[in-house]
């Protein structure tokens, strides 16, 4: 059995979804995982060339995709366990590139983000008062993980934040598309609440007034 390895370590799949996984990429002969850190280090290469970002990270998702698979067919006997994991990485690839490229239309500063004009009123003083008060309301609403997760995410200056988002990676045990994606959502989330408490707090002070 090889030394502890970063798809283990990161405990997303059982004893035994893993051993399978062993067992099927061995095709029957008992390697002792060296021929599944042959194909995790060929997948690494693999995204490495196609310009992924984390592309170790990108390897162990194929390899958990493929082992979760397994766990729930029983066996995958129509394709070669070298060709269907280059299959499965086909899409982790197209996936983690159309995930960098919404990242990359989105502000990296996420406070800025926010606090652009998502309703049609009047950039004044008052009306980005009332959307930092929405931020806040709408930061309330979320699970206090989430709420640090997404405030570390992108509290983040361009020539840092690559390296700082791997460290919260790693702190949070994901791999960096599965944190991109949680951040993703969460942004969303709250760019949505906000916008709806922007167009609340907008009708009350035209009643007001």
């Amino acid at each position: 059995m090889p030394k502890t390895h970063p798809l283990r370590a990161r405990r997303e799949l059982d004893e035994g979804t893993f051993h399978r996984l062993l067992s099927w990429l061995d095709e029957g002969s008992d390697s002792r995982g060296d021929r599944y850190i042959e194909i995790r280090d060929r997948l690494v290469i693999y995204f490495a060339r196609r310009n992924c970002p984390a592309p170790e990270d990108l390897a162990d998702e194929t390899l958990n995709r493929v082992a979760r698979r397994l766990h729930e067919q029983g066996t995958i006997d129509d394709i070669l366990p070298a060709r269907y994991c280059y299959v499965v990485a086909k899409f982790v690839m197209l996936e983690s590139h159309r995930l960098r490229d919404r990242e990359a239309a989105a502000s990296t500063d996420f406070q800025a983000r926010l606090t652009d004009p998502m309703v049609p009123i009047d950039d004044d003083g008052a009306d980005r008062e009332r959307r930092m008060a929405c931020l806040d309301e709408c930061l309330a609403t979320l699970a206090a993980a989430d709420q640090q997760l997404i405030l570390d995410y992108y509290r983040t200056d361009t020539t840092s934040a690559k390296l700082q988002r791997a460290q919260l990676a790693e702190r949070l045990g994901l791999t960096a598309n599965s944190l991109a994606i949680r951040a993703w959502r969460l942004r969303h989330r709250l760019e949505s609440c906000v916008r709806t408490c922007g167009e609340r707090r907008q009708t009350n002070a035209g009643f007001v007034s």
